[in-house]
């Protein structure tokens, strides 16, 4: 495989064997793709993974919405295949056309259902979005789609509410992650989805499981086996990533972005200082 060439000559560049994103949901108004972009411009990796839920089909069949960044970010993605990374996309749920599509590339992307990801011991990891190991979506497909209403209907009050905190300069609060930590039959719910997936992934001989779908962050063991959801890009802004020594972790790209504006605010004041004097 030949190494990939820098996306951006003049961004400093966080150096991965591979990225795996998920639950973008390009398409929609809670999609935050000019954060992904940023994080795409500042990362290069030899594998990147779409982990499903790239385009909301969705939402996009009820109402049209696609701004710029959306198109950017594709854009960013297509521009790594052609440097050399190798990109596979996993199917989803809310981008479950795609599946017509399987075994094809397209730009250089290869549309898969599953993949199988070599860690640098030698692990086998399972990738694969989720979705076929949700009861809801598999079972009751109403249900699933009232329940994504409900989800939409969620982050725009967080949105209003989001922006009265920041006017009074207090931190982003997730109001969706606070109901599903309550609401016991929802913690209940990814409890059997974390477990389900992590006996499917035993049950084939993996070592471990990458996943998305569930929009909750996590590296943790179950029973034996390796369980990794990379997040989402509407809340979390999160990514797995396995780093150049072969560890796996979550990448918080918000806490990154607070880091980066809260060193440029002081250099800002030291740069002042030293005019100053």
């Amino acid at each position: 495989m030949k190494p990939p060439v820098p996306d951006d000559d003049n961004a400093p560049t966080l150096r991965f064997r591979a990225i795996f994103i998920s639950d973008i949901h390009l398409g929609t108004p809670g999609c935050q793709a000019e954060h992904l972009v940023d994080f795409l411009r500042h990362t290069e990796s030899d594998e990147l993974y779409l982990v499903g839920d790239i385009i909301d089909g969705w939402q996009l069949q009820r109402r049209w919405y696609w701004h710029q960044s959306h198109n950017d970010v594709i854009q960013k993605v297509l521009r790594k295949a052609r440097k050399g990374t190798k990109v596979t996309y996993v199917a989803g749920n809310h981008d479950e056309g795609a599946r017509q599509f399987i075994g094809l590339a397209f730009g250089g992307i290869e549309i898969v259902n599953e993949a199988v990801h070599h860690t640098k011991d030698g692990r086998l990891l399972l990738v694969t979005h989720g979705d076929l190991f949700d009861a809801v979506v598999q079972g009751a497909r109403w249900l699933a789609l009232l329940g994504d209403s409900a989800y939409t209907l969620t982050l725009k009050l967080n949105q209003w509410f989001n922006h009265a905190r920041a006017s009074l300069g207090l931190p982003y609060w997730s109001l969706s992650r606070f109901l599903k930590d309550r609401v016991k039959n929802a913690v209940s719910y990814i409890t059997n989805f974390e477990e389900a997936l992590a006996h499917e992934a035993k049950r084939r001989g993996f070592a471990g499981v990458v996943c998305g779908h569930i929009h909750k962050a996590e590296v943790r063991d179950i029973d034996g086996v390796l369980y990794c959801n990379d997040g989402d890009w509407v809340e979390s802004l999160t990514a797995l990533v396995e780093t150049e020594e072969g560890e796996l972790k979550v990448i918080d790209w918000k806490a990154i972005e607070a880091l980066k504006e809260r060193t440029l605010a002081v250099k800002g004041v030291e740069l002042a200082h030293s005019i100053g004097d």
